[in-house]
C-alpha cells in the first residue's frame, strides 16, 4: 500500500528513495494511461523523462478502452492503437504495454484497474503518471482517496494548466511539448504534414492503413 504523505514537491531519484519506505526488492512501474489515438512524441518524452528521473525498473503504456471523463471520445480500434504503439516502443526496452484495460468490458476506471494489478502482482510499485490537465481533476476521479493508497501519483508540467493539488503528488519536471492526438488526427485529414510528431514506424502505419481519413 503506497504512503502518499509528504510527496508534494519536484523529486530526483536519490530524494525519492530517501522519501519511501518501502522494499526495495518492489520493482518500480511507471503506468502512463490514455487512449493513445494516435501515440506521439509527447507521449514518449513523458514516459522517458518519469522513468529517468523516478529511477523505475520500466514504464508501461496502457491503453484505456472506454475512458470515464470523456464521455464522446471516438477512438479507432484496439487493435490499430496496439499496433501503433508497439512500433513506437519497440526500440526501447524499458517500455512496455499493460493490456488490463483493453481485456475488460466497460469503462476504464483508474481505481479498479490499480486494484486489480496491485492483486495480481504485489512485487510490483506503481507510478500512475498523469498531466496537470488530471491533476486538476482528481477530485472528481471515482474512489480518488482510495486509489491513493494503491499507487504513487506523478504529476508532469503540461503547457497551460496549474499543478497546485490537495492530493500529495510527486512533480516530475519535463520538457514542454503541445502536441496533441486530436490535432494529429485533423493534420491526417486535412492532409497536412505530421512528420516529427510522432514516430515514423508510426506515421508510415497511419498511412498505410488509411487511418484518420474521414
Amino acid at each position: 500500500m503506497a504512503d502518499n504523505s509528504q510527496r508534494q514537491g519536484n523529486y530526483s531519484c536519490q530524494v525519492l528513495e530517501e522519501s519511501q519506505e518501502s522494499s526495495s526488492a518492489k520493482k518500480r512501474i511507471g503506468l502512463l494511461g490514455g487512449t493513445f489515438n494516435p501515440i506521439h512524441q509527447g507521449h514518449l518524452m513523458v514516459a522517458e523523462q518519469v522513468y529517468e528521473k523516478l529511477c523505475l525498473d520500466r514504464v508501461d503504456f496502457m491503453p484505456s478502452n472506454l475512458p470515464p471523463h470523456a464521455e464522446h471520445k471516438e477512438t479507432i480500434a484496439a487493435d490499430k492503437r496496439l499496433a501503433m504503439l508497439d512500433l513506437a516502443i519497440q526500440a526501447n526496452d524499458h517500455f512496455a504495454i499493460e493490456k488490463i484495460e483493453l481485456d475488460r468490458p466497460g469503462k476504464s476506471y483508474t481505481y479498479d484497474t490499480m486494484d486489480i494489478l496491485t492483486t495480481l502482482h504485489p512485487d510490483n510499485e506503481y507510478y500512475f503518471i498523469i498531466g496537470g490537465d488530471m491533476v486538476e481533476n482528481l477530485p472528481k476521479w471515482y474512489r480518488v482517496e482510495e486509489l491513493m493508497q494503491l499507487c504513487y501519483f506523478v504529476g508532469v508540467q503540461r503547457p497551460g494548466y496549474d499543478m497546485p493539488s490537495d492530493y500529495n503528488i510527486i512533480y516530475v519536471d519535463s520538457p514542454q511539448i503541445d502536441i496533441s492526438s486530436s490535432y494529429i488526427r485533423q493534420s491526417v485529414n486535412k492532409g497536412s504534414s505530421i512528420r516529427y510528431l510522432l514516430p515514423e514506424e508510426v506515421r508510415d502505419y497511419i498511412d498505410k492503413e488509411g487511418l484518420y481519413r474521414d
